[in-house]
Formats: structure tokens, C-alpha cells, sequence
């Protein structure tokens, strides 16, 4: 095996493709495989069944390769390269603040986990490599929980994140019928010092315990947490990016954040500078500017679908910096409004090499160059990438 493709699987240098299997493995004839010295036993019992993890058998050095590789790839097929590729930042095992369970119950019990790989079979998680200690200790208690309240052969799911005061959880799917299942919720919540426990039977979340305001917190900000709101997978990948964002944008004074969700980068940023921030989402705009009028800092939030109202080139123009972290579509429109302006400095965050690679050919062909790239790998032992890029005109 020369190297591991897109989804996975490990390709030869004839372009045979073989699941499982690492750099430096041998093919066999009869379709087995020879580990070699980049081949490892996987940390976890539910590897390869779970569909949580794809690369578990890969050494952290050839894993750190493939995200690395993945970026420059994506390039490649633009006709562009990056003047620097940084070493790839893994994050560590056991760090994953966020994910979202699915729960099954039959006449055997609870069965919750991550889906297995290609598959809507559910893998009972007895073990986790990736999820925090304070995700994982709440597996085998939900179990118990929704043995009670989950209906039989019902399905339901369990988001849970890491915020400031504690794990932020919101159960959908069950059925809360009498007192004694409302305050049997109440008690799950108390005994496992939940920050908030939400539920969702059918007709939106509800709030069925918060001893105080959930909160995520940014640059020494707290910021109101919204049910389901998008967080950076891990503290350590956020600070990866942050600081790679940091970079880019250098000592410009007025910065745009575009895309800018409850303010990852943002208020970090109005530390030192002017930050106009956009973004769509409305539970998130509320979030920002609350908390940014708040600490009083130099933030100027905007409620703007950027994919349907991209700032134009003039409005951008007037910025020293950009910074955009776009969901995994990129941002085609918003991306040519950019190449046509004069800001001096772009910052873009991806979690999608592919689309990120579209838009830097867009971008180069206006006149920017692409500097360094800081990949990323939040999402230890999958093929989830992401990543921080600087552009100069």
C-alpha cells in the first residue's frame, strides 16, 4: 500500500484498493493483507463494526500523513499548491466535546452508540476512544434512563456537549408519560450535574433542567449556547485553528468574520481589532451580539445569509482582514466577491478539502496567494478533515 484514499481504504501502487489496510501493508493474492510497520491494533474493541471510527489501524504517524496528504490532494486537482503545508495538529485521543448517539430499544434493553460503518445497525458503545470522559460516563446512565421512557422498537437520539457548566444534553424521540417520568428526568439531571437537559418529543426541544444559563466560552467570553448550536469538535483543534486564524489575519485592524457562528474566532479577534461579524443563523446572532455588548467589545453582529447575500466587493474592500469558515459547501458566491476586492489578508476555514480547494483556485485566479495551510484532524481516526488557510494579495 502506497497511500489511503478519500474514504479510507488503502490503494496500491497499481491502484488495487483494499479496506482496512495501512502504508506499507502487502496485498496478498488472495486478497488478505500483510501488515507492515504503519499497521496497528486498533484501541478500541468496536473497531471496525463502529462506523465512529475508519482508521484506527493506522500508526498516528501515517494517520497525521493522510490528513496532511488529503489537503494537498484536494490542490492538486485545482492545478494550485500551497507555498507552505504545515505538519497536520491531531487532536488527542478522548477529547471529542460533542456528538450525537442513536438509541434503540427492544425487548432486550437500550442499545446505544454510533451507527455502524455503512450501515443503520446500531453498535452498543461499551468502549470510546474519541468522546470526553464526561460524554462517555454518561453512556451506561442513559441506558437505564431510556429503558423507561424510550417506546419499545422506538428510536431516538442523544446530542450531548461540553459546555462551561457541564454536559448539555437534548434526548429526542421519547415519550415522558405521568410525574413519575418528568421527575425521574429531574433526577437523571441532578445526579449527573447535567448544565442542561432538553427534550424533544415531537414538538421542538424543552427545557426540563438548567440550574443556570448554558454557556460556551470564546477569547475569556461567555457566550449563551443554543440547543444543537455548531462547536468546534474539540477545545484542541478550535485553539489549532484559532491560532492559524490569528496568523492570517496579523495586525489588520478591522476584520470581517464571515460565517461566524456564536463567535469562535470573533471575539478572540476583537481583542485587538474591529470585527463585523455575519452570519445566518439566528439563535447564533442573538448569542453573539448578546455577549458582545455584554464585555463591550468591538463587534458589530449582522443576521445575513451570506450564501443568498454575500457581502459585496466594495463592503469588503473596506476591511484589513477576512475570515470565513463556511459549512462543507464552501462559499462559491461569497468566494468571487472576495477575489474581486482588495482586502489584503483572507483566513478560510474548512472542514471540506474538496470545496476548499474550489474556492482557493477562485481566489488565486484573482490575485491572492495561497501562503500556508494548517490542516487539522478534530475528528481523530476518521476521514473528517479540516483546516485553516492564509491568502495575501
Amino acid at each position: 500500500m502506497i497511500r489511503i484514499a478519500a474514504r479510507g481504504d488503502g490503494v496500491t501502487a497499481d491502484g488495487r484498493y483494499a479496506a482496512l489496510a495501512a502504508p506499507g501493508d502487502l496485498l496478498r493474492a488472495d486478497g488478505t493483507i500483510a501488515p507492515g510497520p504503519h499497521h496497528v491494533d486498533p484501541p478500541c474493541r468496536h473497531f471496525p463494526e463502529c462506523g465512529g471510527c475508519q482508521l484506527q489501524h493506522l500508526s498516528d504517524d501515517a494517520y497525521a500523513d493522510y490528513v496532511r496528504d488529503r489537503v494537498i490532494g484536494a490542490l492538486e486537482a485545482q492545478g494550485i499548491a500551497a507555498e507552505h503545508v504545515a505538519p497536520a495538529h491531531i487532536s488527542p485521543p478522548r477529547t471529542r466535546r460533542r456528538a450525537t448517539l442513536t438509541a434503540l430499544r427492544s425487548g432486550n434493553g437500550v442499545t446505544i452508540g454510533f451507527h455502524a460503518a455503512r450501515s443503520r445497525q446500531v453498535v452498543d458503545m461499551k468502549q470510546c476512544e474519541v468522546l470526553h470522559p464526561a460524554l462517555f460516563a454518561l453512556v451506561a446512565p442513559l441506558r437505564r434512563l431510556l429503558a423507561s421512557c424510550l417506546p419499545k422498537r422506538a428510536v431516538g437520539q442523544v446530542s450531548m456537549t461540553l459546555a462551561d457548566q457541564g454536559v448539555d444534553m437534548l434526548i429526542e424521540g421519547i415519550k415522558l408519560d405521568g410525574l413519575a417520568a418528568i421527575e425521574a428526568i429531574g433526577a437523571f439531571a441532578a445526579e449527573h450535574a447535567l448544565a442542561r437537559l432538553m427534550i424533544n418529543q415531537g414538538d421542538g426541544p424543552e427545557t426540563h433542567w438548567a440550574p443556570d444559563p448554558a454557556t460556551i466560552s470564546f477569547g475569556g467570553v461567555a457566550v449563551s449556547l443554543p440547543p444543537n448550536a455548531f462547536l468546534q469538535a474539540t477545545a484542541d483543534g478550535e485553539q489549532a485553528l484559532l491560532a492559524a486564524v490569528t496568523a492570517a489575519v496579523g495586525d489588520a485592524a478591522t476584520v470581517a468574520d464571515l460565517f461566524a457562528g456564536l463567535g469562535t474566532f470573533t471575539l478572540p479577534l476583537a481583542l485587538r481589532a474591529k470585527v463585523y461579524a455575519g452570519e445566518a443563523g439566528r439563535d447564533a446572532v442573538m448569542a453573539l451580539k448578546g455577549a458582545a455588548n455584554a464585555t463591550q467589545r468591538q463587534v458589530f453582529v449582522e443576521h445575513r445569509d451570506l450564501y443568498r447575500r454575500p457581502l459585496t466587493t466594495a463592503e469588503l474592500s473596506r476591511f484589513g482582514a477576512v475570515v470565513l469558515d463556511p459549512p462543507r459547501a464552501g462559499a462559491q458566491d461569497q468566494v468571487a466577491e472576495i477575489a474581486a476586492a482588495t482586502t489584503p489578508r483572507i483566513a478560510y476555514v474548512s472542514c471540506n478539502p474538496s470545496s476548499f480547494a474550489r474556492d482557493a483556485a477562485v481566489l488565486v485566479a484573482g490575485g491572492y496567494r495561497l501562503t500556508t495551510i494548517q490542516p487539522v484532524g478534530q475528528f481523530r481516526w476518521s476521514t473528517h478533515i479540516e483546516l485553516a488557510a492564509r491568502f495575501e494579495r
